[in-house]
């Protein structure tokens, strides 16, 4: 199983009047569900915001990208800062951003409130991500890494199929999955209350808001030669949670908004398939085992555009999110193991720094493209470039010491 080996377990008695350890455990990881699913719940509403709001495809992918700048922004400043005030507080604080951009998201009317309710969503899931992360493995450092990489895969496949089925069956569905996530983030706030404190205040709080890369100087080399995978991975997923509805749509012809949360969760729920399938291989063997399935599965979908065929389509996004979730996994176990324990929050929020320029930066790029030369052409250069990086990925890979 990827791990974090070097990590030690916290062995403190459980505290009276306090969750124990491993309820704690997956109180975090249903609190970190909770904000993936947020994360996805919009995609299959965007064609409806366009339709009624009228605004450009480079609006509808602005919209999409200000939440991954916001959470980038927010993991270079306060991604480490539960390193130095604790998790709960951390997290609490999350929560509680997170539960008005839901309310931002059900008062909106333009897509003025959609820019307000991504950036403060971005916010509260940046804070959250580093203290989240750090504190599983607080807790139990085995399951640690396992959670970390296939819980995102669940929340945003979840999301997007929920927040579809809303869209297409349900009455109010611009309001009614908001008004859901919003009570699923107070109960999640009340668990995150009865939680043990893994990381006692330490000094430094102020200065930890420095945007800072927390990578201990060994797990550098390492860090870097999995860059590759990680830019592949959240760049495609940034491209399918953006336009892979309007493909769908557009391209295949597709009409069903529940379409729309189908494209996510087929990319996302093989990738948890794929997490769980390559958990007890090391870092370097699931990388090496999941990079060539990304490159076939978007092979795949160049030719289903290519052919319009919509089983074609689904088919490869399937295989390539098989192939995310064994090449993220290796990438993410491979730096996370030698995470020391006061720094493990500034580690995680440097590697998702990466994650989510990725997610965002080129989405915003292809949102310009798809004005200029049409959503077809976008898409397969899109493929293509994510392909050759995902190829440079796989030969970094098979450099590795083949215990890594």
């Amino acid at each position: 199983m990827t791990a974090v080996p070097h990590a030690p377990q916290i062995s403190a008695p459980d505290q009276p009047g306090r969750l124990s350890r491993a309820a704690a455990f997956w109180t975090l990881a249903a609190t970190l569900l909770t904000f993936m699913c947020a994360a996805a719940a919009p995609s299959p509403l965007y064609s409806v915001y366009q339709a009624e709001w009228r605004f450009s495809a480079i609006t509808l992918t602005v919209v999409f990208a200000v939440y991954a700048i916001a959470l980038l922004a927010a993991l270079v400043t306060v991604g480490a800062l539960s390193d130095h005030i604790g998790r709960r507080p951390a997290l609490l604080a999350a929560l509680a951003i997170q539960a008005v951009a839901m309310v931002a998201f059900i008062a909106a009317d333009g897509s003025g409130w959609l820019l307000a309710a991504r950036i403060l969503q971005g916010i509260a899931t940046g804070l959250a991500t580093g203290a989240t992360s750090a504190c599983l493995v607080d807790l139990r450092p085995q399951l640690a890494a396992l959670i970390n990489t296939a819980t995102p895969g669940i929340g945003l496949g979840a999301g997007a199929i929920g927040s579809g089925l809303l869209v297409e069956y349900a009455p109010a569905p611009t309001i009614l999955v908001y008004v859901l996530l919003l009570a699923a983030c107070a109960a999640a706030a009340v668990g995150v209350a009865l939680m043990p404190e893994t990381s006692p205040r330490r000094p430094g709080a102020l200065a930890s808001l420095r945007p800072e890369f927390g990578v201990p100087g060994n797990a550098r080399g390492r860090f870097l030669a999995v860059v590759p995978i990680l830019i592949t991975t959240w760049s495609m997923t940034g491209f399918y949670m953006s336009l892979g509805p309007s493909l769908a749509i557009e391209l295949l012809g597709i009409k069903n908004h529940l379409v729309g949360g189908f494209v996510v969760c087929c990319l996302m729920g093989t990738s948890t398939i794929g997490s769980l399938v390559f958990r007890r291989r090391n870092p370097r063997a699931a990388i090496i085992a999941g990079s060539p399935l990304l490159l076939v599965g978007l092979l795949g979908t160049l030719a289903a555009l290519a052919a319009t065929s919509a089983p074609l389509f689904f088919a490869s996004t399937m295989i390539t999110g098989f192939g995310f979730g064994g090449a993220f996994l290796g990438a993410f176990g491979s730096v996370s193991r030698l995470a020391e324990p006061n720094r493990r929050a500034a580690l995680f929020a440097t590697v998702y720094t990466v994650n989510y320029s990725a997610f965002s930066l080129p989405t915003v790029t292809a949102g310009v493209a798809v004005t200029q030369v049409g959503l077809g052409m976008t898409a397969n250069a899109y493929a293509i470039a994510v392909a050759v990086v995902a190829a440079v990925g796989f030969l970094a890979a098979v450099r590795l010491p083949p215990k890594h």
